[in-house]
């Protein structure tokens, strides 16, 4: 799978990079803010995003709305260390896929992913 990871922090980056390798998926991207990860997902068209919640300038919540209207099928994994349930209802109703919590397991990362493929 192509794979776009937006997260403002590289730690985290490094570790989805990590297991998605492992995993045998492309990354085929990887932006720090959301002006890049609109900018990246227009150009490279990834299989799946994995898209933080919480990023300096556009959150992933204004991110994910931006994508859905590009294209409306894009598959978007939120990661996330908020734990709301009414941020949790309003990420699905905007058309995110999965939520997928910080800090998480190699395993509990592979579950999420298994799902969509």
């Amino acid at each position: 799978m192509k794979i776009l990871m937006v997260d403002d922090s590289d730690v985290t980056r490094d570790l989805m990079r990590v297991f998605l390798e492992d995993m045998g998926h492309q990354i085929v991207g990887e932006a720090e803010n959301g002006k890049n990860a609109i900018k990246f997902f227009t150009e490279m068209r990834p299989d799946l995003v994995l898209l933080d919640l919480v990023m300096p300038g556009k959150t992933g919540l204004e991110v994910l709305e931006e994508i859905r209207v590009i294209d409306p099928a894009a598959k978007v994994i939120m990661v996330t260390a908020v734990e709301q349930d009414g941020i949790d209802k309003e990420l699905l109703e905007k058309g995110a896929m999965a939520i997928l919590r910080k800090p998480f397991s190699y395993s509990e990362f592979n579950e999420v992913l298994k799902k969509l493929a």
